[in-house]
């Protein structure tokens, strides 16, 4: 092994040790335990020292977000792959089951990602996960019912730049799609759902109901199956025979 390589080899051992420790702080203790200082003492080294391996702290809570948004993407992945029954809604289902119980065991990681204080850190790495696993099946198999002069005209712009966002993720797995098949209309709906699905999850992680609720997840399923309603999936769907 050259001198080179070696070096190399125990910088990125000490990246990992740093995120590990700064995971841990998070766990344990929330967004606000994991500063520069705290990291540095549980690595017994100084905090300027850390500046050696991230810009900023910042930029080390960003690749922590990396870091979270890969584990949760291997779940994901996973409770997908285990769904044999090829059909839409039940993947979709799965998916967002899984997502719920993900972010319920992982409070402190769901609120670093979803809820900073300031921007939202882990935005751009959940939608490419999401966009990655419901991507194709959405665009697949909606139906057609879902014009675009339901959608109020405020939000053309901005549906119109997440439809290209869409898009391209979809193409990433071999699906090409016309304007006109995944139009502003679908892609409302699309938005609906996920302001629902991520709206139910975040007062549930937070203990935030507006009621008692002594048991969430009938309540999730009952949003889910009216969600797959609303979006245009059905009952049978299967990703065979609704392929485009």
């Amino acid at each position: 092994m050259t001198e080179a390589t070696r070096r190399e080899r125990l910088r990125a051992e000490t990246e990992r040790e740093i995120r590990q420790a700064a995971r841990a702080l998070l766990v344990e203790r929330g967004r606000d335990a994991v500063t520069l200082r705290a990291i540095a003492r549980e690595l017994g080294i100084t905090a300027p020292a850390l500046y050696r391996y991230y810009d900023s702290h910042d930029a080390l809570l960003r690749q922590l977000c990396d870091d979270i948004c890969a584990d949760m993407a291997n779940v994901l992945y996973a409770d997908l792959a285990a769904d044999t029954s090829g059909q839409v809604g039940c993947q979709v289902r799965a998916v967002c089951r899984s997502f719920r119980r993900w972010a319920l065991a992982h409070p402190q990681e769901f609120a670093l990602v979803f809820a900073s204080p300031r921007d939202p850190l882990g935005a751009d790495q959940f939608g490419s996960v999401f966009l990655q696993l419901a991507g194709r099946l959405i665009a697949s198999n909606l139906v057609a019912k879902h014009a675009d002069d339901v959608v109020p005209e405020v939000l053309h712009e901005d549906l119109a730049r997440f439809q290209q966002v869409l898009m391209d993720a979809v193409s990433v797995h071999g699906v090409t799609v016309e304007d006109d098949v995944l139009n502003l209309g679908k892609i409302y709906h699309v938005v609906q759902s996920w302001v629902r699905l991520y709206g139910h999850v975040a007062l549930e992680v937070f203990g935030r109901f507006p009621f008692a609720v002594s048991n969430p997840e009938p309540m999730f399923d009952s949003m889910l199956d009216q969600m797959l309603s609303d979006i245009g999936f059905q009952e049978g769907d299967s990703t065979e025979t609704r392929a485009l």
